[in-house]
């Protein structure tokens, strides 16, 4: 019988359950054992961490030819117009190489969430607004890189999606098992 576990990461925490310089790991979090994350979420960001031992499945996951759509929200400097939307959805060029198309929409409001331990940067000057963006690839900080390149650079990030999995009902270091169908889901969009 396999484990799986989601967590929501807070800020400053590593994805990972040892670092030798002492910083906050998910073992501080989720004290259970023999269990591994799927894929990253960078120290400085925030949301969901899918959690497992089921080693073929996290393989699975992990690898771009299935697509598995995550989805972030983002909260960048000032207003992005329709064309740096646009822009993201057809994809954009980091050191040469091209992202795959995202999903990129301008909330109409910030979302509903947690304050962050850290505050972000706030300048008198320049408003911030927040973007969801989904997408399949998984290239190292790639939401930041994408926004920045666009003009609007990431202030404050959170996964809110995996796939059907979703973040609601979890505070920051709070963690639960995936429910039977969430993992018989989560297996089928794999195959």
């Amino acid at each position: 019988m396999y484990t799986y576990i989601i967590v929501n990461k807070p800020y400053e925490v590593l994805t990972q359950f040892t670092d030798e310089y002492g910083r906050l790991t998910l073992k501080d979090f989720v004290p259970v054992p023999n269990i591994y994350p799927v894929g990253r979420l960078d120290y400085d960001s925030e949301g969901l961490v899918l959690l497992t031992d089921d080693k073929a499945l996290q393989h699975r996951l992990s690898d771009p030819k299935f697509k598995i759509e995550k989805t972030y929200w983002a909260q960048v400097e000032n207003i992005p117009d329709e064309k740096a939307l646009q822009m993201l959805r057809n994809g954009v060029f980091l050191k040469n190489i091209k992202t795959a198309p995202a999903k990129a929409t301008l909330l109409p409001t910030p979302p509903t969430i947690w304050e962050r331990a850290k505050p972000i940067r706030y300048r008198q000057n320049i408003p911030t607004s927040w973007l969801q963006i989904s997408l399949t690839q998984g290239m190292n900080r790639q939401v930041r890189k994408m926004t920045a390149t666009v003009g609007f650079p990431t202030l404050r990030l959170i996964r809110v999606s995996i796939g059907l999995l979703k973040i609601e009902g979890l505070d920051p270091g709070e963690w639960r098992n995936l429910t039977i169908d969430e993992v018989k889901n989560l297996k089928k969009g794999v195959r």
